[in-house]
């Protein structure tokens, strides 16, 4: 391989975005969002058949519940929606975004 081939092989990797810090505050409200998730879970409040999943979304980094069907593992019911998330990373302003249409 040559310098040339080299140095050509670096610029052509696809750019990553670095994930923002994420303030104190946010960090505190979604660890009591999963001690949430975790309670309802544990109570059985939908039965045996369903149970509340909580992620972050990768583009947003807003959290997601689900509701999801043990047996078939089909989301019933995500909060934020699928649609808001893709506006959101649409418009490229994250949270802000989703935020304000949601409140």
């Amino acid at each position: 391989m040559s310098i040339t081939e080299a140095s050509y092989a670096t610029t052509a990797l696809p750019l990553v975005r670095t994930p923002a810090p994420v303030s104190p505050e946010h960090a505190a409200g979604n660890r009591s969002l999963i001690q949430a998730v975790k309670a309802v879970n544990q109570a059985e409040t939908f039965g045996d058949n369903y149970e509340i999943t909580f992620q972050f979304d990768r583009n947003s980094r807003l959290p997601v519940i689900r509701i999801v069907n043990r047996g078939t593992n089909d989301v019933v019911e995500q909060i934020p929606a699928e649609y808001i998330l893709q506006l959101a990373e649409s418009l490229g302003k994250g949270e802000s975004s989703t935020v304000s249409m949601l409140g």
